[in-house]
């Protein structure tokens, strides 16, 4: 992966590794937002035998079996959290997953996803994995997620070192979603997005929690010294209490191409009936100026 890539996905896996031991502490978390996402699995009347869960952390294998799905394998890329994930376990890449085209007729991303350096790419080979009128379902976080925390970190260093570094990993915005879904070539791409509410009567317990979750930042344009000593403490400080620092989730659905069951945009001009007709109106030719209303 080129230097200019925004993630050092060595230290991603790294920290990936590390929090696999302390994952109970944000598992009610990491539940909520799978349950947020499979709700969308249940909004179909389809049934999937063959799924891959990437990076789920132990929160989707699950209830991917409990929703009737026989077979799950569960990717990370950290092989420490694909090992404790409930599926068969996989260490990959998703930069580089290792699964043949059409090998599952479903794949949900948990949580992984804005990690990865080449998501356009990513999101092209999960499509070829799909079987036709396979289903991918992606939640990631986006912005405004951590704002508060970016800009105090960002004040708190500027004002200690006359400048500031990146501190808070990007994230993507809810316009971009359905654009990268089309891009990679899903059919029927939806992107919508959640809230799940949070609440920190300790702002560093949000650090802990980060932590545990393996989600700090991994951003190669990161200032690598050791950060000032007051820095945590003058930007915590600044945050308002209690924090209520609310995960926004981007939530994605797309489906593998099926000319044969997916329903098709009409031919122009082979509508039966006519909009005017419907709206109780008259219809006019284009130029064409509109009689006067009675009074």
């Amino acid at each position: 992966m080129a230097e200019t890539a925004p993630f050092d996905r060595r230290l991603v896996r790294l920290r990936r590794d590390r929090a696999a031991a302390s994952l109970p502490r944000v598992m009610p978390v990491l539940d909520a937002v799978a349950e947020l996402l499979l709700d969308r699995l249940d909004d179909t009347t389809r049934r999937f035998a063959r799924a891959l869960e990437i990076g789920g952390r132990g929160a989707l294998a699950g209830r991917l079996a409990e929703r009737g799905v026989g077979f799950v394998v569960s990717s990370d890329l950290s092989a420490a959290m694909a090992a404790r994930a409930g599926g068969l376990p996989v260490a990959a890449d998703e930069e580089a997953l290792p699964f043949a085209d059409a090998a599952f007729d479903l794949v949900v991303a948990c949580g992984s996803l804005h990690w990865v350096n080449d998501l356009p790419g990513a999101l092209v080979q999960i499509r070829r994995m799909l079987a036709p009128d396979g289903l991918f379902l992606a939640a990631l976080p986006c912005l405004p997620t951590l704002a508060p925390l970016r800009a105090a970190l960002a004040e708190a260093e500027d004002a200690l070192r006359g400048g500031a570094s990146p501190r808070v990993s990007p994230f993507p915005e809810l316009r971009d979603g359905a654009a990268l879904l089309q891009r990679a070539g899903f059919a029927l791409p939806v992107a919508d997005r959640e809230r799940l509410d949070l609440v920190y009567r300790e702002p560093l317990a949000l650090l802990h929690d980060l932590r545990a979750a393996g989600e700090q930042s991994a951003l190669r344009a990161r200032d690598r010294r050791t950060p000032p000593r007051a820095l945590f403490a003058a930007a915590l400080a600044a945050l308002p209490m209690p924090l209520r620092p609310g995960l926004e989730i981007l939530v994605l659905t797309g489906w593998a191409p099926d000319p044969a069951t997916q329903p098709k945009p009409a031919r122009p001009g082979s509508a039966t009936a006519r909009l005017a007709d419907a709206l109780g109106t008259v219809e006019h030719k284009a130029g064409e100026a509109a009689a006067p209303r009675k009074a």
